[in-house]
């Protein structure tokens, strides 16, 4: 499919609009402005999985229940420099927030500090929760899984064993400067890719999915079943699943975060699902490492992680490449561009958020 962009909406109008939707759904204004503000903010750095596409799935598992409007986490066990955090399935944008700083605090007292958050709801763009840490000049780390969320075959296999348990590393940069930023899912896509693709966005890898027979495809339907345009998608519909990048070694990390944020934390793994569940839940666990560069080696950190950065950027260019880009700059670079021009939408994500918003009676901006 080809990038179908039919609306280029300023980000105060989408913002205003989104919040709007939330607020009519139930949440406080403060939360239905800060999930606008996360959501919006996945667009702005090029991540539209993550981004309003959303909207109408973060409504429909408020209506069900599946997530709950306005939480607070539970502190269920804490130490100096440790702490398992439970979010009673609060919008990711709230828990989320509330999670990363309490560990920021922490890490700030200890020098370190490792966070054990369990029934999330979907937790969003985890760059988000690491560009949150860096701004406090701290290095932080994190691995998410989905309870019951599985949509990933591991390598070798082709039945559904993982999330797409992404994987983030933030460092901290100069005053005012974006950070170094590694922020990835560890199967070939993220589910949201799927979903921006089976909306006219941009075509998947040609071996991003995997039949129940062994075949490889780059075809929506294989994860949600029959398309109808602008209808709802479910990967409960399908019949394939989603691939493990890099062979064993996406494999391998997808199995870990499993271990690390599912198990370590308390909130359960992708598997097995339970045969008398109804809907899919999203339910996120995040195992977080938050790190004051200022207790370890380096004197002088920034300066020398910046030295780094400017080293690798110099290296001689392959054939066909521009430049030599280091973790964190096409984020920085979309954002810059973004806030400058609007947000692009394809047409059925823009009709699905606008049909959301008139069931719950706001008008679409003009």
């Amino acid at each position: 499919m080809a990038d179908l962009p039919t609306h280029i909406i300023a980000v105060d109008t989408l913002q205003r609009f989104v919040a709007e939707i939330f607020g009519k759904a139930g949440t406080s204004g403060e939360e239905a402005a800060r999930i606008a503000h996360h959501l919006i903010g996945a667009n702005l750095t090029g991540h539209d999985s993550h981004g309003v596409i959303r909207v109408p799935r973060y409504v429909q598992n408020l209506q069900d229940g599946d997530v709950v409007a306005n939480q607070q986490v539970e502190i269920v066990t804490e130490g100096p420099t440790h702490a398992v955090i439970d979010g009673h399935m609060g919008f990711g944008q709230t828990v989320g927030p509330q999670a990363v700083d309490f560990g920021i605090a922490k890490a700030k007292q200890a020098g370190m500090c490792i966070i054990a958050l369990r029934n999330s709801g979907h937790i969003g763009r985890i760059g988000d929760w690491g560009e949150r840490a860096a701004e406090q000049g701290l290095v932080s780390l994190h691995f998410v899984n989905v309870y019951q969320g599985q949509l990933v075959a591991p390598f070798g296999g082709v039945d559904r064993r993982f999330s797409t348990n992404p994987v983030c590393i933030a460092i901290p940069m100069e005053d005012g400067a974006p950070p170094l930023l590694l922020d990835f899912a560890t199967s070939v896509v993220a589910e949201g890719k799927v979903l921006v693709a089976s909306n006219g966005g941009k075509a998947l890898p040609a071996d991003a999915l995997i039949g129940p027979d062994g075949t490889i495809s780059d075809d929506p339907a294989t994860l949600y079943g029959p398309l109808t345009p602008g209808g709802p998608r479910s990967a409960g519909n399908g019949p394939g699943s989603i691939r493990a990048f890099g062979d064993h070694k996406g494999s391998g990390i997808a199995f870990m975060c499993e271990i690390l944020a599912g198990v370590l934390t308390g909130g359960g793994t992708s598997g097995p699902v339970d045969p008398d569940r109804t809907r899919r839940r999203i339910a996120n666990g995040m195992f977080s490492i938050y790190l004051d560069p200022h207790r370890f080696g380096s004197s002088n950190f920034v300066a020398e992680a910046r030295e780094y950065a400017n080293y690798v950027k110099a290296s001689r260019l392959a054939h066909g490449v521009d430049e030599v880009l280091v973790p964190g700059e096409p984020e920085s670079r979309a954002r810059a561009e973004r806030l400058a021009n609007g947000v692009p939408l394809q047409v059925d994500t823009w009709n699905s958020i606008v049909a959301t918003a008139r069931g719950l009676g706001v008008s679409a901006p003009n």
